[in-house]
């Protein structure tokens, strides 16, 4: 399955210098977070391929205006092609009035919640989050502060990866586009990456 990764912001190569076709040969777009709407009801409108998301901490327009024609995962298993994709979008909690922002016992109760899905579905191959784990691709400050209990999630299931945004990539020279945890491939998304399933080819 070849993927299309993307988070945080428009990748120009896919929005402003779109050519007809470019998307064709992708199989899934996921999106994890910090997109408009408009932008994402473009991508699966001129793809030939179905479009999953979580939202980010700056997607509080969603609860109005969802991006129609796409697949919420938040808090929800999709499978698809027999790859079983385990959404939980949002931040870290930095402001008491965002709506997807959690503390870490927040996040942690979202993950309890979804106990039973887990089991029906056997576990998860690939985690798709806004936010990375707490000290693996994150920020120390509280904005962009990765989830601790991330790490407990990925140890028990051992899923085959984990794609997340919300550190972006030109914060600075040092934070990679992939990184392993434990035989596990975590890509931040920022922009955009391409992934097949069973091999990484990166953003090219």
């Amino acid at each position: 399955m070849k993927i299309l990764a993307i988070s945080d912001e428009p990748a120009r190569r896919f929005w402003d210098y779109y050519s007809s076709g470019i998307l064709d040969d992708y199989d899934l777009i996921v999106s994890c977070g910090d997109l408009s709407r408009h932008y994402l009801e473009f991508l699966v409108t001129m793809a030939k391929c179905p479009l999953i998301y979580v939202p980010g901490n700056h997607d509080e327009a969603y609860v109005k205006h969802p991006p129609e024609g796409c697949i919420c995962i938040d808090d929800d298993i999709f499978e698809y092609q027999g790859i079983r994709f385990l959404g939980l979008g949002g931040s870290y909690k930095y402001r008491p009035d965002g709506h997807y922002m959690y503390t870490e016992n927040q996040m942690n109760l979202r993950i309890l919640k979804l106990m039973f899905k887990l089991k029906k579905y056997k576990g998860f191959d690939v985690l798709v989050s806004h936010a990375p784990m707490y000290e693996f691709g994150d920020k120390e400050h509280l904005p962009h502060r990765g989830f601790k209990c991330f790490e407990a999630l990925l140890d028990k299931y051992k899923p085959k990866y984990m794609l997340h945004g919300h550190i972006h990539r030109n914060y600075g020279y040092n934070i990679p586009a992939k990184y392993s945890y434990n035989e596990i491939t975590v890509i931040n998304a920022y922009e955009y990456y391409i992934l097949d399933y069973n091999r990484i080819e990166g953003n090219i």
